[in-house]
């Protein structure tokens, strides 16, 4: 079976945590302690500096001596200098030069770049020099998107910032080492798995190593705006009074108490002055004139306008409410009903790892030709495009760190981690309307151990962001008295549960699914995986493994079976498009890829997107009741 309100004071609570957790060699577990940084809210919304495009590489090779010593720990010499080699006389260097090395782009992962790494996980050194100019009273940093899994960043030859995660973004202040003309940076990119990691060794997506998200320099005044929230109040019922009153912060950073803040959404009448506290945060609760609340059907953004002394931010932000009540799922007190599909960041076409606007393009034309209002985002967070993309588009997310299966949960360290990973999820697209709901896990083993883990990690993101729905897929359910049961502990942290299933493929045949009785919690339920694979092109019969065929007939009765289970309110069959796997190796059928998707990795249509496009044209599959 495919067995994955925040204060400043959580925010800096949460870097010390996850830096408190070194990483000091392959085989160690975490950061080495460093100073507190900042993590910037809204950078794609800044005037900035890209540094995107050709960057030079170099390949370390196991021992990754280059980078780490031989106690473990980060070399704060070698390659992070980038030194050249003297051909003439003079001391001599670590025998390497990044001015004469190929180049890899950026945004990028380096597997499918240079047929030479298309598996290789390990260390790759990154470098490009840049001209700048510092501007007084001003301060810099170095923004990454995301870079998998490990990085370590030197700018003009200083030791800056390290970080821990491959999808989630990071900055890194270089206001002291950037200097007038040119400058450099060099980054050390470490893929290599470890079991303490999130995820740990074995998972099953490709793991695509390097700078895989947006690179640029942030400039922002010395007191400047690093972090907002602003959302529809919630309250603890909906109704036509909350639907006009927008509520939540704007944290200044370096701000004195008493600095001038102003929120301002013209085409809402909404301009209002505010003040920072101690901590440099303003509150606001504010009425609204007017407010078309965002839905898939309406996906109305507003341009929300934040400024704070000389800094300033135009977001484009959509206001909604959604909840549970009993076993529905309200949207802006409306029930709804999910129908989607789950989506691994696998670009379409060319393949690799999902960094450009027409690889978001691709993957959203998909899911609107599928009748689809709701995607899974699987198991990690996303690049920043996509939930930008669903924002205008209309299409509500789940977004999930990346706890797959069985993680160290046993560890304190690697809760630390877990926790700064969700914080930093949670920071980045809590004002993307869009986003519903955040997964804490995908198909964990039930044991007291883990549940204890991830209800803490639950409770953690209801505190950090109660607007939002709390869910994880669950493949805990087992046969009892004839039915299949789910009576995982876990449930009762949830809002929503998730249910993954593979009966037809993995276990049974497509027609057993017709008589399986589900006794599941009084919660709203999505079935969060179910399907089967096939190669696009090869055709046989209904029960012929492989076969479009076989893949669209698994698809039809699991519908049928989910018609009838009370609490279903949605639906998304894995998967959206074909991605790759290295653990998928039947040659010919399968050729390094998991082939559920109801697309190819070219985008050519199995029988089963039919099947389940015209299931969600018609409405027919669950209700919003």
């Amino acid at each position: 079976m495919h067995i994955p309100f925040l204060s400043h004071i959580f925010v800096r609570r949460a870097f010390l945590a996850v830096l408190a957790v070194a990483i000091l060699a392959p085989s160690a577990t975490a950061l080495a302690q460093e100073p507190l940084r900042t993590l910037l809210v809204g950078v794609d919304r800044r005037e900035v500096n890209s540094l995107n495009g050709d960057w030079h590489y170099l390949v370390d090779q196991p021992p990754f001596s280059s980078l780490y010593d031989s106690s473990g720990k980060v070399r704060n010499g070698g390659y992070g200098q980038n030194t050249h080699p003297n051909i003439d006389s003079g001391p001599h260097n670590a025998e390497y030069d990044f001015a004469t090395a190929p180049t890899l782009k950026v945004p990028g992962d380096w597997n499918t770049q240079d047929p030479t790494l298309f598996r290789f996980e390990g260390v790759v050194w990154y470098q490009r020099d840049f001209n700048f100019q510092p501007q007084p009273n001003k301060r810099t940093f170095l923004h990454v998107g995301a870079a998998n899994y490990r990085s370590y960043v030197w700018v003009n030859g200083q030791h800056i910032c390290d970080h821990e995660g491959g999808f989630t973004p990071f900055d890194c202040e270089v206001t002291a080492a950037v200097k007038p003309g040119s400058n450099f940076v060099v980054v050390a990119v470490d893929s290599t798995r470890h079991v303490d990691d999130i995820p740990t060794v074995n998972y099953d997506w490709f793991d695509y190593g390097g700078l895989t998200r947006d690179v640029s320099l942030v400039t922002v005044p010395s007191a400047f705006i690093d972090d907002y929230d602003v959302h529809l109040r919630h309250g603890t019922t909906f109704n036509a009074a909350d639907a006009a009153i927008l509520s939540g912060y704007i944290h200044v950073e370096g701000a004195t108490a008493g600095t001038p803040v102003t929120l301002r959404i013209r085409e809402a009448g909404v301009d209002t002055h505010l003040q920072t506290d101690a901590a440099g945060r303003a509150s606001f609760e504010v009425k609204a004139a007017k407010l078309d609340l965002w839905s898939p059907e309406n996906p109305r953004l507003y341009k929300v306008e934040l400024a704070a002394g000389d800094d300033r931010i135009t977001d484009e932000i959509g206001f909604r409410d959604v909840r549970v009540e009993g076993t529905r799922i309200l949207l802006n007190g409306k029930p709804i009903f999910l129908q989607g599909a789950n989506a691994h960041a696998e670009a379409p076409i060319r393949t690799g790892r999902v960094c450009t606007d027409q690889d978001v393009k691709n993957l959203f034309g998909y899911l609107k030709d599928l009748h689809a209002n709701f995607v899974r985002l699987a198991h990690y967070p996303h690049d920043e495009r996509m939930e930008r993309m669903a924002d205008r588009q209309g299409i509500l997310i789940w977004s999930e760190i990346p706890n797959w299966q069985r993680i160290s949960f046993d560890k304190p360290e690697v809760f630390a981690k877990d926790e700064a990973l969700l914080r930093e999820m949670i920071r980045r697209d809590r004002n993307k309307a869009s986003v519903i709901l955040w997964s804490v896990s995908n198909e964990t083993p039930d044991n007291p151990v883990r549940t204890e883990f991830l209800t803490r990690l639950a409770n953690e993101a209801r505190q950090l962001d109660p607007t939002r729905l709390i869910t994880s897929a669950l493949n805990s359910a087992r046969p009892k008295d004839g039915a299949m049961v789910l009576d995982d502990k876990l449930a009762d942290a949830l809002d929503m549960v998730g249910i993954n299933e593979y009966i037809g493929w993995y276990v049974g045949k497509p027609e057993d699914a017709d008589n399986t009785r589900w006794v599941l919690p009084e919660k709203p339920i999505i079935f969060s995986e179910f399907g089967a694979e096939a190669k696009y092109g090869n055709h046989g019969g209904d029960h012929a493994r492989w076969t479009e065929e076989q893949q669209a007939n698994v698809l039809a009765h699991q519908f049928a079976m989910l018609r009838k289970i009370p609490q279903l309110r949605g639906v998304t069959p894995w998967v959206l498009m074909d991605f790759r796997s290295p653990s998928r190796n039947i040659p010919k059928l399968q050729d390094g890829f998991n082939r559920k998707g109801l697309l190819s990795e070219k985008g050519e249509k199995k029988l089963a997107f039919s099947v389940v496009q015209k299931a969600y044209e018609d409405h027919s599959i669950g209700k919003p009741e």
